[in-house]
């Protein structure tokens, strides 16, 4: 037979956090976004033209 587990209802995780830490991390963020599309122009100069994607570039979410 199998066992039958209820629902349970949806918990809430809350979670405080510093200004000063949600600058840094925001920084942070920004910071590997701009090496991602670094690293993005330099991967499509070595690849040849047939092969080539589109590039795409995402706006940061501003909080």
């Amino acid at each position: 037979m199998d066992n039958l587990m209820t629902a349970r209802p949806l918990q809430t995780l809350y979670v405080t956090i510093r200004r000063d830490e949600l600058r840094q991390l925001r920084d942070e963020r920004e910071l590997l976004m701009r090496e991602v599309a670094h690293l993005q122009e330099l991967l499509q100069q070595f690849q040849p033209a047939d092969y080539r994607l589109p590039v795409t570039t995402k706006k940061a979410l501003h909080n």
